[in-house]
């Protein structure tokens, strides 16, 4: 008589994620939450295009850009 492997009962998600997490966990890694904008909201997108607008119009820009030219090694990006 052959004896077939019983199929153990199927996990929760919960479940599945869990051990997921744990084995990523045993891999020294650890969970980072990270949020950003949402770009599929007006009052978000709204938000942004008036920062950008005051930003163009900073008194300093020119100066800013010289100096990022001066620092930027632009050569290793080739």
């Amino acid at each position: 008589m052959s004896t077939t492997p019983r199929k153990s009962k199927p996990r929760t998600p919960r479940e599945r994620m869990a051990a997921r997490r744990a084995r990523l966990r045993a891999q020294g890694l650890r969970p980072v939450q990270h949020w950003v904008p949402d770009l599929r909201n007006p009052k978000v997108l709204a938000k942004i295009r008036r920062e950008i607008k005051m930003m163009a119009q900073h008194p300093e820009n020119a100066a800013i850009d010289d100096w990022i030219e001066s620092v930027y090694d632009w050569e290793s990006w080739k």
